[in-house]
């Protein structure tokens, strides 16, 4: 698929009439797509049939509904303004941060993913979102499929999830608006380009900021690469190329704005959050760890998301202060130890192969559209977050 060179593109400045205008898009050719699979009773088969596709290169399944034949081999190519050197600086960044990122995503993104009211009901549409160990576990699978050398060749996995993942965000914003189940009018579109761009954030500055939290060294090179990986992909999951912030400069800019204009306490969210605490003290065997759990979101989001999503507070919360220092003096054995970096990078690798294999027990996560959304969803209309006074512990 071609797509728009971001070099062609004057930056753009983010207002609140600007941000208005994302809510209102969606992603046409995803919505184009799932909506002739529902008007035509063939998302059954398409899922069964996308089970089977999993790989780049691989020949489509016969039997394919010719519009999903078209949206797949229009997806299949990355953008062709990609910079796979900077791709590759990306992917180094991951391998000696991977531990990091993987602490950063699962105490840090996904608990402030809860913290924006309409998106914490959003998660709560269907079965399959709702369950944090899902989302933790195609999360990480996705992540992981986007860092590996092959990932945008023949036989790497992370293409065929990205489509996949696309499809599934626009089979959401179809029930919701078929259902009418969403109040547009308030809203804006749901899954608009607005929340989607700002999921991009939540995998990319949000991770930095954590990991700068954690007191992780990182070379600006490195972290703008991180961030350019994702850029690359909010294109290919249907951002628009225009609207994403070039370089994490742009990002922040972005970012604020949407954190002012959607962030607060929900009901859905202090519950999902409460899931996700739940589910990371199952994964770690006994409880003598359980408190170090909550303690470290709250480090990681701040005191006031924390207490909006309800994370508790216990005598742990100092222990999790020391995090960046324990993390110092690894960083320091990695500098001096001749073997000290390597055997750091294969731990990091391990504990992350772990942590993915407890979450996926071992399979490989399929992204299927859903044929309904949960009977009793619905969202209500929030209003506007008042900036609270600075926390300690904010970013």
């Amino acid at each position: 698929m071609t797509h728009d060179r971001p070099e062609a593109i004057s930056p753009m400045t983010y207002t609140i009439e600007s941000m208005d205008a994302l809510r209102r898009q969606g992603d046409e050719l995803a919505d184009a797509t799932v909506r002739e699979l529902f008007e035509h009773s063939e998302v059954g088969r398409f899922n069964t049939l996308m089970r089977w596709f999993t790989v780049s290169g691989q020949v489509l399944p016969e039997g394919l509904p010719e519009v999903a034949r078209d949206y797949l081999e229009a997806t299949r190519l990355p953008p062709d303004w990609a910079d796979w050197g900077i791709m590759e600086r990306a992917r180094e960044f991951f391998l000696d941060n991977n531990a990091h990122i993987s602490a950063a995503l699962a105490f840090a993104s996904m608990p402030a993913g809860y913290a924006v009211p309409h998106m914490a009901r959003l998660l709560s549409a269907t079965h399959a979102l709702e369950y944090p160990s899902r989302r933790m576990a195609e999360t990480g699978q996705f992540t992981v499929y986007l860092m590996r050398p092959e990932a945008f060749q023949a036989g790497g996995r992370f293409i065929p999830a990205a489509q996949k993942v696309r499809l599934l965000h626009a089979a959401i914003r179809y029930h919701l608006r078929q259902q009418g189940r969403w109040d547009e009018a308030a809203l804006g579109r749901p899954i608009c380009q607005e929340d989607m761009i700002a999921s991009q954030m939540g995998f990319s500055l949000f991770v930095l900021d954590a990991l700068h939290r954690l007191g992780v060294r990182m070379s600006p090179e490195g972290a703008e690469a991180y961030y350019y990986a994702w850029r690359l992909v909010g294109v290919m999951l249907g951002c628009d190329p225009a609207a994403i912030p070039p370089d994490l400069s742009a990002a922040r800019e972005f970012s604020d704005l949407y954190w002012v204009r959607h962030m607060g306490p929900s009901e859905e969210g202090a519950r999902l959050t409460g899931q996700l605490i739940a589910m990371y003290q199952e994964v770690v065997p006994g409880t003598l760890v359980d408190p170090v759990v909550p303690a470290l979101i709250r480090f990681l989001v701040g005191d006031t998301m924390a207490d909006w999503l309800k994370v508790p507070r216990s005598p742990w919360d100092s222990v999790a202060a020391l995090v960046p220092t324990l993390l110092g003096v690894l960083e320091r054995i990695e500098d001096r130890a001749p073997y000290g970096g390597r055997l750091l990078d294969l731990v990091g690798q391990l504990a992350t192969s772990v942590e993915l294999t407890a979450l996926t027990r071992g399979r490989v996560m399929h992204y299927t559209i859903p044929d309904e959304l949960k009977r009793e969803y619905g969202v209500r209309t929030a209003g506007r977050w008042v900036p609270p006074a600075p926390s300690r512990a904010a970013f």
